[in-house]
């Protein structure tokens, strides 16, 4: 019986690492060496802010992130993730935007009023922009994003965070990416305006960094890679 009851152990072990559920973290997958081969160089803003504690960090705080489905699932989020990251900061060069750094204060959205002299671009790996997110981050990672967004180009901990909620609550890229939409899903949900032929350009830049991500961490990049 003994012997019996250590087979079937040794068997539900063997089921649980082949379908991804053993992993609990997304460190298993994206180690430090890996995280470290993607940050810049000297000379772009980003040299020294971006460090692969503060990407755990977050990452792990967020339940399922990197760690859905199986092996095969969880590679493909965390590519999907980094190559739309590496695009909209030139490979973590940026941390701030630098296309349209206005204000990017909507008056009407009254649940979270702009602070006076304060404002609302683009930061971070995604560069979510807009009182309305920096107000509804905030809330939910526990900073100001109102009274203080500096903070989110200061703070790589809190940058990352809220990259890492804008991927799991706001955008649903999470969902698309791990329920078979394929990388498309996350193009769609980050800028909707470059699928469809609105810029082909940028939709490649997302794509190769996806492929070559999925590449070298050694699973196919699925279908739908492309929106």
């Amino acid at each position: 019986m003994k012997s019996y009851t250590q087979f079937l152990g040794f068997v539900l072990v063997a089921l649980v690492l082949e379908v991804g559920l053993a992993q609990d973290t997304p460190r298993t997958i994206v180690t430090s060496d890996f995280f470290n081969t993607l940050l810049p160089q000297d000379g772009c803003e980003g040299k020294g802010f971006y460090n692969y504690d503060s990407f755990i960090s977050a990452a792990e705080s967020f339940n399922g992130f990197g760690t859905t489905g199986g092996t095969d699932v969880q590679k493909r989020e965390l590519a999907a993730f980094l190559a739309n990251a590496m695009h909209e900061t030139g490979s973590l060069c940026k941390i701030n935007e630098t296309l349209d750094p206005s204000v990017h204060c909507d008056q009407s959205y009254q649940i979270y009023p702009c602070a006076p002299g304060k404002s609302y671009f683009g930061r971070g790996p995604l560069q979510l922009s807009w009182n309305y997110d920096y107000g509804a981050a905030g809330q939910a990672i526990g900073f100001d994003g109102m009274n203080n967004p500096e903070i989110v180009g200061k703070d790589a901990g809190i940058y990352l965070s809220r990259q890492q909620w804008f991927w799991m609550s706001n955008c649903n890229c999470h969902q698309g990416i791990t329920s078979g939409g394929g990388f498309g899903s996350t193009i769609r949900a980050i800028n909707s305006g470059e699928c469809g032929g609105g810029n082909p350009g940028k939709v490649q830049s997302r794509v190769s960094f996806y492929q070559r991500f999925c590449q070298q961490l050694g699973v196919d990049p699925g279908q739908n890679i492309d929106c």
